[in-house]
């Protein structure tokens, strides 16, 4: 097979993240390379500390404080094994953009820092953005622009392929196919039935949700559960949809003082605390486990729009010296918590797939998560239950920590399970995927 070059956004990347988006497309990028896959990675904002060494000992810098420049209609061939561009804070074309488009003779484009605190300003010749990369009141301004930027960087490199990651970067990929006429592979993570449920839609995301699988020309989707989502919300042909499940890279343990124990038995959740999430449902099931084990104590490691509810519910229920809520906790303290956690509950009411019950049982920590997630699929080592049964909960909660050796046997045999659970092994199926959809469609 001939080596593919692929262009891919993304909107977050390690160690810069709020959730697992950034996560996946570490671990994909980086088994991506291995199979010998070029990828040219964009961020709309990248720190300079990415981990991309960890990928490879060179990169290119496009639209840094050090003002490369960006030649429209000049190709640049990626020699490097991979390449991230990174779109300044602040972007500056200070020649006109609707000249080019007209005359198609501009030469050079520049980009700059500014410290106005604007999204756009227009200047004489052009635009500027200001990008956060960040999920804030913005955001949608930011997808918009995104989007510009990524039709303009579609016409600086060469490539095969376009692969764009959730919701957020859909339209800049929409944009790099217009222009390049290259098939773009749009991935779900999510949908916005994950996130909001049913009856809390954001009609703008949903439409850009429709929109990105409707332009797509191959739907990557992390699990059956959002396959059939994409198919029965969205009215999308289910042979344009593809399943190919998250990883976990093995052995990726960062080492770490161990926290004091705080209690015999710690039982903990670890994720946003939001609705899609299900922390009301754990909290309300430890109510039922202090009934029986009054020592147990629960770890809420994250941040989220529940979050002061949810420590209103637990004063409610007089728990308030047996939970701790840590807020949102960076790699090397999530794995201090593993540490002293003796078992990890994953609730969620929709998960699209879920990678921290991957990372808790590479640490040695059994997991119980609900049959409304991707992981269960390809977890039979693992204890199941739905998410609203809290009375299952519990019960399962005090089986495990009642009974070591049921909680052993869950550590080994769903440790067993990882290495099958790889990103070398996702990022195969990739491959073969983008050598099918390069095979079929010719570019214009």
């Amino acid at each position: 097979m001939d080596r593919k070059t692929v262009l891919m956004f993304g909107w977050e990347f390690p160690p810069h993240i709020s959730g697992g988006l950034g996560t996946a497309c570490y671990g994909l990028t980086k088994s991506l390379m291995e199979e010998n896959i070029r990828v040219l990675f964009v961020v709309p904002h990248a720190y300079g500390d990415e981990k991309f060494e960890m990928i490879s000992a060179s990169k290119i810098l496009v639209g840094a404080t050090e003002e490369e420049v960006i030649i429209p209609g000049t190709i640049h061939t990626a020699e490097q094994e991979s390449v991230e561009i990174k779109v300044a804070s602040t972007l500056v074309p200070y020649t006109n953009v609707e000249s080019w488009h007209e005359t198609k003779s501009i030469t050079k484009w520049t980009y700059e820092y500014l410290t106005e605190d604007t999204t756009e300003k227009k200047i004489v010749g052009g635009k500027r953005y200001a990008f956060t990369g960040s999920y804030g009141p913005s955001l949608m301004e930011e997808v918009v622009s995104y989007a510009e930027v990524a039709s303009v960087i579609a016409q600086q490199y060469s490539f095969d392929l376009i692969h764009a990651h959730d919701w957020l970067t859909y339209r800049a990929g929409i944009e790099a196919k217009k222009v390049s006429g290259k098939p773009l592979i749009i991935h779900v993570h999510a949908t916005e039935y994950d996130r909001a449920g049913e009856k809390n839609i954001n009609p703008e995301v949903f439409e850009i949700e429709r929109e990105g699988m409707e332009e797509a020309d191959l739907i990557i989707a992390v699990s059956h559960l959002t396959k059939d989502i994409v198919v029965s919300r969205y009215n999308i042909p289910e042979d344009k949809v593809r399943v190919v499940h998250n990883g976990i890279t093995p052995d990726e343990i960062i080492n770490t003082l161990d926290l004091p124990k705080i209690g015999d038995h710690i039982v903990t959740f670890l994720g946003r605390i939001t609705y899609q999430k299900g922390p009301q449902y754990f909290i309300e099931a430890a109510r039922i486990v202090l009934d029986y084990f009054p020592e147990t104590h629960f770890i809420m490691a994250g941040s989220g729009d529940l979050l002061p509810a949810m420590m209103e519910r637990v004063a409610q229920l007089k728990m308030s010296s047996r939970f701790h809520f840590t807020g949102f906790l960076k790699a090397d303290q999530i794995h201090r918590v593993w540490s002293v956690s003796d078992l990890y509950v994953m609730p969620s009411v929709s998960e699209p797939f879920g990678i921290t019950p991957l990372e808790a049982i590479q640490s040695g920590v059994p997991v119980i998560v609900s049959n409304q997630s991707g992981v269960a699929e390809v977890m039979e080592h693992a204890i199941k239950i739905d998410f609203w049964d809290i009375d299952a909960m519990a019960s399962a909660m005090l089986n495990v920590l009642k009974y070591k050796k049921l909680s052993s046997l869950l550590q080994i045999n769903s440790k067993r399970e990882l290495e099958s659970l790889t990103w070398t092994q996702a990022s195969k199926k990739i491959k073969d995927l983008y050598h099918e959809l390069t095979a079929i469609i010719q570019p214009n």
